[in-house]
This record gives C-alpha cells, sequence and structure tokens, in this order.
C-alpha cells in the first residue's frame, strides 16, 4: 500500500513535468492579478498595505480553485481512473496521494511566491511570518476540500461552474481565519487563537476528506 501510495504521487509528478504549461497556469494567474492591483488602485501605499491581505488570499484561493479540475480529470479522460478503482489498495489512500501530488504541484508554488507578492504590496514585515505559517496551513486544505467537489462533477462535461458553487462556501471560513489571522498580526496582535484553528481544519480534512472523496469518484463512475 505504501508504494502504492508512493507510485501514484511520483506518476503525478512526472505528468506534471510533462506538462508543464497546464500545471505553472495557477502560478502566473496568481502573480498577474496580484500585481494588476496596484495597476487599478494607483500609487496609494497606505490603501494598499491595508488592502494586501485579501488581495493575497483572494488571489490563491481562486489561483486554487482554477488548478482543481486537473485533480481527476486526465485520470478520467485516459481511463486510469477505472484502474483506481479496480486497484486492490484502499481508494481512499489513492485519493490522498493524487490530493498531495496536486499540492506539490500548485499549492507548493503559491506557498514560495506569496512572500515576495506580499512585499510587493507592502505587507508589514511583521505579518510576513504569520502569511507563510497560514499558506502551510491552508493551501493543502485547499486541494483536501476541493478534491470532494472535483470527485463529484469528474464525470460531468462542464463541472467549473458546479464545482465553483459546491466548494467556496467550504473555503469561506478558512478564508476568514487565515486573513484575519495575517491582518491582526501586521497590527501587533496575537493569533495563536486563529493558527490553532487552522490546525484543527487542516487535520479535519486530512482525516474526513479522502473517504469523502473516494466515494463520490465511485459514485461518479458508476
Amino acid at each position: 500500500m505504501i508504494s502504492a501510495f508512493f507510485a501514484i504521487v511520483r506518476r503525478d509528478l512526472i505528468l506534471a513535468v510533462r506538462l508543464r504549461a497546464e500545471a505553472v497556469n495557477p502560478v502566473f494567474f496568481f502573480i498577474l492579478v496580484v500585481t494588476l492591483f496596484p495597476l487599478g488602485i494607483g500609487a496609494e501605499t497606505k490603501l494598499l498595505q491595508t488592502m494586501a491581505t485579501g488581495i493575497i488570499w483572494v488571489s490563491a484561493l481562486r489561483a486554487a480553485m482554477l488548478s482543481l479540475d486537473s485533480l481527476f480529470r486526465s485520470d478520467f479522460d485516459d481511463g486510469s481512473l477505472e484502474q483506481l478503482l479496480l486497484s486492490p489498495h484502499p481508494l481512499t489512500i489513492l485519493v490522498f496521494a493524487k490530493i498531495i501530488a496536486h499540492w506539490l504541484v500548485t499549492g507548493l508554488p503559491l506557498l514560495i511566491v506569496a512572500p515576495l507578492l506580499a512585499v510587493f504590496l507592502g505587507l508589514p514585515q511583521q505579518a510576513l511570518g504569520t502569511l507563510l505559517i497560514t499558506l502551510v496551513l491552508v493551501t493543502p486544505v485547499l486541494s483536501l476540500i476541493g478534491s470532494i467537489g472535483v470527485a463529484l462533477t469528474v464525470g460531468l462535461r462542464r463541472g467549473g461552474m458546479i464545482l465553483s458553487l459546491l466548494v467556496l462556501p467550504l473555503y469561506v471560513p478558512v478564508l476568514i481565519f487565515a486573513s484575519n489571522a495575517v491582518a491582526m498580526a501586521g497590527n501587533g496582535y496575537a493569533v495563536d487563537a486563529q493558527i490553532n484553528i487552522l490546525i484543527a481544519i487542516l487535520l479535519l480534512s486530512v482525516v474526513l476528506a479522502p473517504l469523502p472523496a473516494a466515494a463520490a469518484l465511485k459514485m461518479s463512475m458508476s
């Protein structure tokens, strides 16, 4: 089972390297949206600093959603998803492996780029550490929760709008706590409560999300 887990992760990473243009689209989208805000708002340093947290988090959320459809779509198109369902290994473990690979391809680049864009927007230096911590905790949650919506809509030809309607309400609490933590850190307040809540959400997502995602895949393929 462990070898199957790492085989799925390695396979998805190799496919991402071969399809580099598709893999880097969310990162380019994230960078483009964030860098366009100063052009639209103007040279208002105070205003940019105030809006920096919201800009980064909303852009990161949209970039993560842009990449969600690729989580199971290519496997569905080439028939390998059926092989996963027929595998003797637990489908929940295989789905979790695909979620890990998806985060490494899409979430990890966002994690690397976001602090640089935060400096570009003038985010206070004392908030950069909190921003990095919240990104480490939240970007896996985006992939974990999103996997459920993708599994439900993988069999639909145009499931992008339905996917957004399913996933966005589940993303809202995470977005609220993460952006609030960064904003309060920028003002010099303690953020232990928000960080603890995000840790709890991450742990719950790791435990609970792969199971309904696997069940949704079986339902979509039946």
